[in-house]
């Protein structure tokens, strides 16, 4: 139980990082200067690729790296489900696609109109597809994915921790910058394989 416990918690975090940025976006999208018709396309393309990086993370989270793949290993209750967050990305990628699609040709203005809609659009799916995987998808998982499971997602997610610290303390010369988390990794591991 606390082994589902501390993924979960893991996982919101993921979910309030993203959440962050998207409401962060939305606020540099509604104070935008401009007439009333165009956008500065050096402005809008910085939206943009600020709305790409937040896709990305939300895209890129443990939740589908780990979770995911063992709900549908262990039930297929989940399915319909799954398929529903499938086509919110789905849709969120295509408002992406949109706002891109509008800053075209760089010596050209981006309408307004148009931007912000598929920003907004783009916005809207991931936050539907955040809030559906808090309110549905984290319950669900808790009572269709058995201890072992949650342990080997726990390790998983602890792995993943590790190996992008190692990634990150890594010089280009090849050796390993000390990192004073790895220790705490290792604690956590031990802390986990104790409660399992």
């Amino acid at each position: 139980m606390l082994t589902s416990t501390y993924t979960l918690v893991a996982l919101s975090v993921e979910q309030n990082k993203v959440r962050a940025a998207l409401h962060s976006l939305l606020q540099e999208l509604h104070v935008l200067p401009g007439d009333l018709h165009t956008l500065a396309t050096g402005r809008a393309a910085q939206l943009c690729a600020g709305l790409r990086q937040a896709y990305d993370s939300c895209h890129w989270r443990k939740l589908d790296k780990f979770l995911v793949p063992a709900l549908r290993r262990h039930t297929a209750v989940a399915d319909g489900l799954l398929q529903d967050l499938e086509e919110l990305s789905r849709a969120a990628w295509q408002a992406l696609d949109a706002a891109e699609a509008c800053i075209g040709a760089a010596e050209r203005a981006v309408p307004r109109v148009q931007f912000c809609g598929a920003v907004e659009r783009c916005v809207a799916a991931l936050r539907r597809r955040l809030e559906r995987e808090e309110h549905e998808l984290f319950p669900l998982a808790r009572s269709a994915v058995g201890g072992d499971a949650w342990f080997a997602i726990a390790n998983q997610m602890l792995a993943h921790d590790a190996h992008a610290r190692e990634r990150r303390g890594t010089p280009r010369g090849g050796r390993l910058a000390r990192d004073p988390v790895a220790a705490e990794g290792g604690r956590r591991h031990a802390a986990l394989s104790a409660l399992h």
